[in-house]
């Protein structure tokens, strides 16, 4: 099991989302930043995680956070995929090429399965990592457990 070094300024990255247009770890300034990262698009959980993401962004919003989808699927499948489930304001992030980049410097790229673990890793408004969970493949990330860590941070 990964273990995410919770305090650690993250590395900088830039991804780009399902239109193809780039989001950088400084984007979003003044906001808590949530990377949920999932396996591989057109997968049952993963659908599950990014409607969840979709539904919640009042409550993410409330929480000064903005919630991202992760992968490493390619933009032009991240699209299809968002509009199948009708995800419409959530923007899904490519971690396509190089592959998994992201996911490596956070420790959760699983090289024998060619995708990221299943994992939340919570930004705050200065970038350091301040939650990160590594959850089952087959399990949905609790958003119990991620509005409490937002909760936990104050602000």
């Amino acid at each position: 099991m990964p273990t995410i070094e919770i305090e650690k300024k993250a590395a900088p990255f830039t991804l780009s989302d399902q239109h193809g247009e780039p989001m950088s770890r400084d984007d979003e300034k003044g906001k808590r930043i949530v990377l949920s990262f999932h396996p591989l698009a057109w997968t049952p959980v993963c659908s599950k995680q990014m409607v969840a993401l979709e539904e919640n962004r009042p409550l993410f919003r409330k929480e000064n956070a903005v919630a991202f989808g992760v992968s490493v699927d390619p933009p032009p499948s991240k699209l299809a995929w968002a509009k199948d489930l009708g995800v419409k304001k959530t923007r899904l992030l490519s971690d396509f090429w190089p592959h998994g980049a992201v996911a490596k410097r956070f420790g959760i790229f699983r090289a024998e399965d060619g995708f990221s673990d299943r994992a939340v890793i919570i930004l705050d408004e200065k970038r350091r990592i301040r939650f990160a969970k590594v959850y089952p493949m087959r399990e949905l990330p609790s958003l119990v457990e991620i509005f409490k860590a937002l909760k936990a941070m104050g602000g």
